[in-house]
């Protein structure tokens, strides 16, 4: 288990570095990577949650060099479908009991195995994917249990910026990370 102060592929371990360079496939829970992990309860019977700008940059990136993104999550709020509407996610499996053989499909789509996906996860429900996924990744408030489970923890926590971690490593591990900063700066890429 290793977690960067930063995502610089130079400063991570081989197996970390070559895990996240196959990556084709980022597929992420929501409650507790995405969100804080906290639910509300509004006075009509809905359900609020606050999603980091941040992450949803990432994702973003992610698709923009093309990694497929999924969210994968056992419970069904309005919310989650609004961002995921937002953020272009073609990916959006809500109220799944078995994470893993919904994961095993997606990729199946993509003709992957599972050794060319990411999958980041914070407590039980996602302990199979986890244990099945090319990259494991678990933010930094992830359950204990499911802390010692993963290849990379990051340093933020979930709904703090933590996808947005593991999104940069992504990138940074397969070489984009130098192109989209000139693309940003308006420079030709290196």
């Amino acid at each position: 288990m290793y977690s960067a102060k930063r995502p610089d592929p130079a400063d991570l371990p081989t197996d970390v570095r070559e895990r996240a360079a196959r990556v084709r496939l980022a597929a992420f829970d929501v409650d507790g990577v995405l969100t804080d992990g906290r639910l509300a309860y509004l006075a009509d019977g809905s359900e609020a949650k606050s999603f980091h700008v941040h992450d949803g940059l990432g994702l973003t990136l992610l698709r923009r060099a093309g990694i497929e993104v999924a969210w994968i999550t056992a419970r069904t709020s309005q919310a989650v479908t609004r961002r995921a509407t937002e953020l272009g996610i073609d990916h959006l499996h809500q109220g799944e009991t078995d994470k893993l053989a919904r994961l095993r499909a997606i990729a199946d789509r993509h003709d992957l195995g599972l050794d060319r996906v990411a999958y980041m996860g914070d407590d039980l429900p996602d302990l199979a994917c986890l244990a099945h996924a090319g990259f494991a990744i678990a933010p930094a408030n992830a359950h204990p249990w499911i802390r010692d489970r993963v290849h990379w923890r990051t340093r933020l926590a979930g709904g703090e910026g933590a996808v947005r971690e593991a999104c940069d490593l992504i990138l940074a591990a397969r070489g984009d990370d130098r192109r989209i900063i000139a693309e940003a700066l308006g420079d030709e890429a290196p």
